[in-house]
């Protein structure tokens, strides 16, 4: 598995779809849970769309997984492609409740999107982003409200941006409520935030995942890596990764472009093998990428404040682990966070008051 490739966060899961269908059939909740369904949330992504029914403290009653993201639609695109969608998904409990509010967020609101959302301007509370979402109507007359990413615009520099990730954010503030907080959203283009008092002060964002895909599949590197890798290695055992890591603490400023050459003449000169390879990838992406953020964090004054990790598993535990070898401790490594931040979007809005038990 690319330990830094364009991961799917794995959903807190009640029920999945088959493997063999590319939406899943019908979905009840659970008949043993005394919650009733308060929500209908949508992480809506660039290649997938998962829906999850919600419980009004954030507790997943049923989800469902499609491919339909912005990319792959079941129609073209427009309207119409992105209402087949979310009547494949999730049709079957917007017939059963049909007074349950419809919350998205994702990149469902971004330009290339059904209907975009601008980006509203950091500090920000989660019931703010509720407060300038965005309503579409529906054919059926309901309407789908799509929260706004989020925007930092520094005094010296260029603005910063998270679609999808602010609530991701709100879902960590849902079960790790803290005065001070710092949370790392590892992927793709990995997001640094601090939050303060509930509120999101800032951002920064490092693109380690895609540089990986890029480095490991398009570019001179690529001939040394092996075709697929093998079964991975556990973290204390996986030597490339914890070379990596080494050869970042021990960089200059711009020492990263001569480090990368490394993969290659680490190789050549037969001091790592093969399979070795991408988790000196690895390692070094991430080890410099850390080395990044915690300076962030140094100069904006929050180089102890509880760190929080929230994504894909397998991808939060190597950066604890990294992480953990610069010295830096990490409070919390957890999945999925985009249902419970919806729930809580709506929740600090007062927006769950006025549903009626379903």
């Amino acid at each position: 598995m690319n330990p830094n490739a364009a991961l799917p966060a794995l959903p807190l899961a009640v029920h999945h779809a088959s493997a063999t269908t590319p939406f899943p059939a019908t979905l009840q909740p659970r008949a043993s849970t005394p919650s009733s369904p308060a929500l209908i949330g949508l992480d809506w992504g660039t290649t997938r769309l998962r829906a999850f029914l919600l419980a009004a403290d954030g507790q997943v009653l049923a989800e469902a997984d499609s491919p339909h993201g912005l990319r792959h639609l079941p129609a073209p695109g427009g309207p119409t492609g992105f209402e087949t969608a979310l009547a494949q998904v999730a049709g079957d409990w917007r017939m059963r409740w049909p007074s349950l509010p419809l919350l998205a967020g994702g990149m469902v609101g971004s330009q290339q999107g059904w209907r975009e959302a601008p980006y509203l301007d950091c500090p920000a509370r989660p019931a703010d982003l509720l407060a300038h979402a965005v309503a579409v109507p529906l054919a059926d007359g309901g309407r789908l409200h799509i929260v706004p990413g989020l925007r930092h615009r520094p005094d010296a520099g260029p603005p910063d941006m998270m679609r999808g990730e602010e609530v991701q954010i709100a879902g960590v503030l849902a079960s790790h409520p803290a005065p001070e907080l710092v949370v790392l959203l590892p992927g793709t283009h990995a997001k640094w935030a601090r939050v303060q008092q509930g509120q999101i002060l800032d951002l920064c964002t490092h693109m380690t995942g895609e540089l990986f895909a890029l480095l490991s599949q398009h570019s001179l590197l690529a001939e040394m890596l092996p075709a697929a890798e093998a079964a991975a290695e556990t973290l204390a055992t996986d030597s490339g990764f914890q070379r990596g890591l080494a050869l970042a603490a021990q960089a200059g400023p711009g020492d990263l472009g001569r480090q990368l050459f490394a993969v290659r003449t680490l190789g050549l000169d037969r001091q790592l093998t093969p399979a070795a390879l991408p988790g000196l990838l690895s390692g070094l992406l991430i080890g410099h990428e850390l080395r990044a953020g915690l300076a962030w964090l140094q100069q904006r004054g929050a180089a102890h404040w509880p760190l929080v990790l929230a994504g894909e598993p397998a991808l939060c535990q190597r950066y604890a682990w990294a992480l953990r070898q610069a010295g830096q401790p990490v409070a919390a490594e957890l999945g999925n966070t985009a249902p419970q931040g919806l729930a809580r979007i709506a929740a600090d809005s007062g927006w769950l008051a006025t549903v009626a038990d379903c």
